[in-house]
C-alpha cells in the first residue's frame, strides 16, 4: 500500500494558478470556491522587498486534528494516509475547521465543510492528482513516500524540506523545500 505525500518547491512557482483551475474543474468547484491556494507572501523591508508565492491546501497529516475532533468519525485517515471525509456521516458540527492549523477546510454550497482530497480516482489509476499534473514547473511532485525510488523520495533526499507549523505536532504529509 502507497503512503502518499507531496514535495512543493514554491521559489518554482510563477503564481499561473493551473493547480487551482485544474483543482476546481475536476472538483466541479464554484469560482471562489478551491481545495489549494496560492498565498502571497512579502518579505523584506522596503526598498528591499520580495514576493513569495505559497501552495497551500490540507496537509494530509499523520496526526490529524480534524481527525481527532470529530464527533461522527465523518473525517478519517484513510491507509495511504489520505485525510478523507464521509459526507454521509458528517452533521456540519465544523469542529474539523476549528481544529485545522492550516486554514485547509472551506465550507460548501451545503455549508459542509470540505477540503482537499488528492484525488483517489487519479491515484488508483497510477496517475497524478491534478493540481500536480498540471504544474508546468515541477512546483508540486506528489508520490509514494513508501518508495525508495520515486520522485518523491529523490527530491526529499537531495533538498533540505521543511514542513508547516511543526509547533502543531501535525506532522503533514507535504514538504516544503527549503530556500
Amino acid at each position: 500500500m502507497a503512503r502518499y505525500g507531496l514535495v512543493i518547491d514554491d521559489s518554482k512557482c510563477t503564481g499561473c494558478t493551473a493547480c487551482t483551475i485544474a483543482c476546481q474543474l475536476h472538483n466541479n468547484l464554484e469560482p471562489e470556491m478551491t481545495y489549494n491556494r496560492l498565498e502571497i507572501l512579502e518579505t523584506g523591508t522596503y526598498p528591499n522587498v520580495k514576493m513569495d508565492i505559497m501552495p497551500m491546501q490540507c496537509m494530509h497529516c499523520d496526526n490529524a486534528p480534524c481527525v481527532s475532533v470529530c464527533p461522527t468519525q465523518a473525517t478519517y485517515k484513510r491507509e495511504d494516509g489520505i485525510v478523507a471525509i464521509d459526507y454521509d456521516k458528517c452533521i456540519g458540527c465544523k469542529y474539523c475547521m476549528t481544529a485545522c492549523p492550516y486554514d485547509a477546510r472551506k465550507l460548501n454550497e451545503e455549508r459542509v465543510p470540505v477540503k482537499c482530497r488528492w484525488c483517489p480516482e487519479y491515484l488508483e489509476k497510477g496517475e497524478q492528482p491534478p493540481c500536480a499534473a498540471t504544474c508546468m514547473n515541477d512546483v508540486r511532485v506528489f508520490g509514494d513516500l513508501d518508495d525508495p525510488n520515486s520522485k518523491i523520495n529523490k527530491i526529499l533526499a537531495e533538498n533540505e524540506v521543511v514542513s508547516l507549523l511543526p509547533e502543531k505536532g501535525t506532522k503533514p504529509s507535504i514538504f516544503y523545500v527549503k530556500k
